[in-house]
């Protein structure tokens, strides 16, 4: 199978979604005979298909896997089917397609293939040996080169291939391994037997998917995995946990997973197996080499990492030694890996066995390297580099697929898998036939392969689709390889069964290994009295710390924006006749929200024009106007890039659509209560982590300007009665005002409570000095005891407000702190982010 399209690495599974439908209504529960009712949807289904379904071909027990389905949701498989794909949105997992902003849900068949224990044996006894053959002609390739020399292997075959990296000639991997993590991908045919269609080593994708499936099957069918003695896979994320651990110097290792970023087509995967195993989810900006040693920059310093598991393109990670235009990747890493103080997984250059023009000579040196065959054999393949090969190809076209050779677009093909030399046209065909006189090496000729069909619900009914298997093997603490029990199932959207067509696929399916026995219940917690207690939370990498600072400066800005919306809609000031002062209170709103750039100012303040004006500031799309719409997408775009570190229930909220229908004092009123709900995560939902501190210094500075802002126009010494109530409103104290003066209302208890009021949560007082909480909370870099600036600009805003009153609290010293607000967000930017391409923080290093 080719690589799937819009993959930086070239192995992304990314299937075409569906839209679903709303999540119907449970059946009624009645009487149902499940087991008549399984043996007829088996009945039903093995007289629509063909020789070599697995269902109806094979010996795994069908009917009662179907029986566990059938007492979940009585006779309707579609309900099966909406049910289980709800389950895998709720775990958060999605796949963003290159070329579209918005994530898709991943696909989630309620039909399992069940694959025997004997069977399953085989596959795993092939994989391993697959595996370890492939470590050694990587080592061979970057090592002797005696497959080379002895004729063994082309070498053009080798240096042809765009990942071939020279640089690694001759450098041996720390941990003395190449590779560490593989897929498969296995097609089986309609005479039962496997055959490896494709090997993933760049940057394998979808074990975190092999994993959701599971989970979201689990959780819908609760039983199965008992009654079906289903394999567990937590032991074999375990394993490969401890291999990472067991190849590095240190005891204690710190292990990241490397990502390209939130753009990645497979990024929700990485986020989610990151959490799972317990890794530091770090890009290429996080990372630094100092003296041959990787470190990830922090906000407590440098800190030693010892492991890398990579998921970017190989020829990107290194700008000093592969493309020097890359700017994801980490200069010196290289160099760190050559001098032995980092494992790379999978090393750089591995990537060059996924060519295609390899499964030519693999059954040759399986017999050479292993005086064995393959134990799951390739399907045929013959590379047009060389003469008698291309004759054959060239000989058999009409029963052949015609593809690229090496991981990189030919001139005669428009895309880069293979395409059965009948399908195409006379053109293409002549095109195609051109080129490979021109450059043969470019080209492969594969045999046509037809793989068996598995059940999956369509139309309330199960219907045979061809499918291929996806296999992971891993090598663990003793440096031997284990194999995922199980994997994930892709399977095609149409019935033809030829591998070629299958594509990306539709759906995924849980792939279910059976057991002899019940298995064990496994998990990644360790035991309880071989762990530490430790309440220190971790690393936290300068980036996260930024993307949550400026999380909470957009989330309060844009309920900041908000509020004023509300105020201006919900006003009971007559815009169209009253007294001027109550004009100039309404102008004021509107240079509020034409200041913060969320819309062009109203033509007049006639009252259809305020709504036409607020509509624009709530929802305007595009023109670089900052409206409520804009701001929520912003926060929306910032938490996707740390989501490894927000709950499901917070990305659900960010990732909410915008609301439509009803009026526009109701869909601002929607927001509104999802802004609160966001904080109120926040507030009591998140642990007081380095994390949540950024989190809401940046909601606490944005806060305190925007109150400042609000004090200077509404709470200058001439204000009105209607200026007072409209700061009140928006400080949200008009309740607080109401039970603390019962005469009336005034500028200057107005102005006490929000602003120098240090107990009511929206005064600005009560701003600063949480800021000043967390900052004196957070790491710093010296022990001289002296404050940090951005702890000293702090105190000093502190000290400004604290010494204030309300009768000398005057616009200039308004206007002074809200500059020097700026000043603050500047210098904790200084001080805790990212600076273009620093190694090292100035005043203290901790190389932990």
């Amino acid at each position: 199978m080719a690589p799937a399209r819009g993959d930086v690495a070239g192995c992304a599974p990314c299937p075409i979604v569906v839209a679903y439908p709303p999540m119907a209504t449970a059946p009624a529960p009645g009487p149902i005979d499940v087991s008549r009712l399984a043996r007829q949807w088996v009945s039903d289904y093995c007289r629509q298909t063909q020789s070599g379904d697995v269902l109806c071909s094979g010996d795994a027990p069908w009917s009662e896997m179907l029986e566990e389905i059938a007492s979940a949701v009585g006779d309707d498989l579609a309900f099966a089917r909406e049910r289980v794909q709800r389950h895998a949105e709720d775990i958060g997992m999605g796949f963003r397609i290159i070329g579209e902003s918005e994530e898709r849900p991943w696909p989630v068949s309620p039909v399992p293939l069940l694959i025997g224990e004997a069977e399953w044996a085989g596959i795993a006894q092939g994989v391993v040996q697959r595996a370890t053959l492939l470590e050694m002609i990587c080592a061979d390739i970057y090592g002797e080169a005696r497959l080379i020399a002895d004729g063994l292997l082309p070498a053009a075959l080798v240096s042809g291939s765009p990942f071939f990296l020279r640089p690694l000639v001759g450098l041996v991997p720390a941990g003395g391994h190449h590779l560490h993590f593989i897929a498969i991908d296995l097609g089986r045919g309609p005479d039962g037997e496997w055959r490896v269609l494709a090997d993933h080593l760049r940057a394998p994708a979808g074990a975190g998917y092999a994993l959701e499936n599971r989970l979201a099957m689990t959780r819908t069918f609760g039983v199965l995995q008992q009654r079906l003695n289903i394999q567990r896979q937590a032991p074999f994320f375990a394993a490969f946990r401890a291999g990472l651990a067991a190849a590095c110097k240190r005891t204690e290792p710190r292990i990241g997973l490397m990502t390209p970023g939130r753009y990645n087509p497979s990024y929700p995967e990485q986020a989610h197996l990151a959490r799972y195993l317990g890794l530091l989810l770090v890009e290429g900006a996080d990372l630094a080499v100092l003296d041959d040693k990787l470190y990830v920059r922090t906000i407590a310093g440098q800190k030693r990492v010892d492991a890398l598991w990579r998921r970017v393109d190989p020829r990107l990670i290194d700008p000093l030694a592969f493309d020097s235009k890359s700017t994801i990747g980490v200069a010196g890493l290289v160099e760190a890996m050559a001098a032995d103080n980092v494992v790379v997984a999978n090393a750089p250059g591995a990537a060059v066995l996924e060519s295609a023009a390899f499964s030519a000579f693999l059954p040759r040196l399986s017999r050479a390297l292993l005086g064995a065959p393959l134990a799951i054999p390739n399907i045929a393949t013959w590379w047009c580099g060389q003469e008698k090969a291309l004759g054959h190809v060239t000989d058999n076209l009409d029963a052949m697929l015609i593809g690229p050779a090496f991981p990189a677009p030919t001139l005669g093909l428009d895309g880069s898998e293979p395409v059965a030399w009948a399908d195409m046209d006379q053109s293409a065909q002549a095109r195609v036939r051109a080129d490979m006189e021109r450059r043969p090496q470019d080209y492969v000729g594969q045999e046509i392969v037809r793989i068996s069909t598995m059940p999956v619900v369509a139309d309330d009914r199960l219907v045979p689709r061809p499918f291929t298997l996806r296999v992971f093997a891993a090598r663990s603490g003793d440096g031997s390889w284990t194999v995922m029990p199980g994997g994930f199932a892709r399977i095609g959207e149409h019935p033809d069964p030829r591998a070629s067509v299958i594509g990306e696929g539709m759906w995924s399916a849980d792939v279910a290994v059976l057991g002899g026995q019940q298995a064990a219940p496994a998990s990644l917690l360790a035991p309880s009295d071989t762990v530490s207690i430790r309440r220190n939370p971790g690393t936290l990498p300068s980036r996260v710390a930024d993307n949550f600072f400026w999380l909470g400066r957009y989330l309060e800005r844009g309920e900041a924006l908000l509020g004023a919306i509300r105020v201006m809609l919900g006003n009971t000031i007559d815009a169209d006749g009253g007294a001027a002062l109550a004009r100039e209170t309404v102008g004021k709103l509107v240079g509020i929200i034409t200041d913060d750039g969320a819309a062009p100012a109203p033509e007049s303040f006639r009252r259809a024009d305020l709504i036409a004006f607020a509509g624009a500031a709530l929802e305007a799309e595009g023109g670089g106007w900052r409206s409520v719409r804009s701001i929520s997408q912003t926060a929306r775009s910032i938490g996707a890039g740390s989501r490894d570190r927000l709950s499901a229930d917070m990305l659900r909220l960010l990732d909410a659509p915008f609301p439509r229908g009803g009026g526009l004092l109701d869909r601002a009123g929607t927001l509104q209560r999802r802004y609160v709900a966001i904080a109120g995560l926040a507030a009591e939902h998140m642990s007081r982590t380095d994390a949540w501190r950024f989190l809401d210094i940046g909601r606490r500075i944005e806060r305190a300007a925007s109150v400042a802002r609000a004090v200077r126009l509404f709470g200058r010494a001439d204000a009105t009665a209607d200026d007072l109530s409209t700061l009140l409103d928006i400080a949200d104290s008009q309740i607080s005002y109401r039970q603390r003066y019962l005469s009336g209302i005034a500028r200057l208890p107005v102005v006490d409570l929000v602003a120098l009021d240090p107990g009511n949560p929206r005064a600005l007082a009560f701003q600063i000095n949480v800021i000043n909480e967390h900052l004196r909370a957070l790491p710093v870099l010296s022990d001289d005891g002296m404050a940090e600036p951005q702890q000293a600009e702090a105190i000093g805003l502190a000290a400004l407000v604290a010494t204030a009153t309300a009768a000398t609290f005057s616009a200039e010293r308004l206007g002074d702190i809200e500059r020097r607000l700026g000043k603050l967000s500047d210098a904790i930017g200084r001080r805790y982010f990212l600076q273009g391409a620093e190694h090292v923080r100035q005043g203290g290093l901790t190389l932990a």
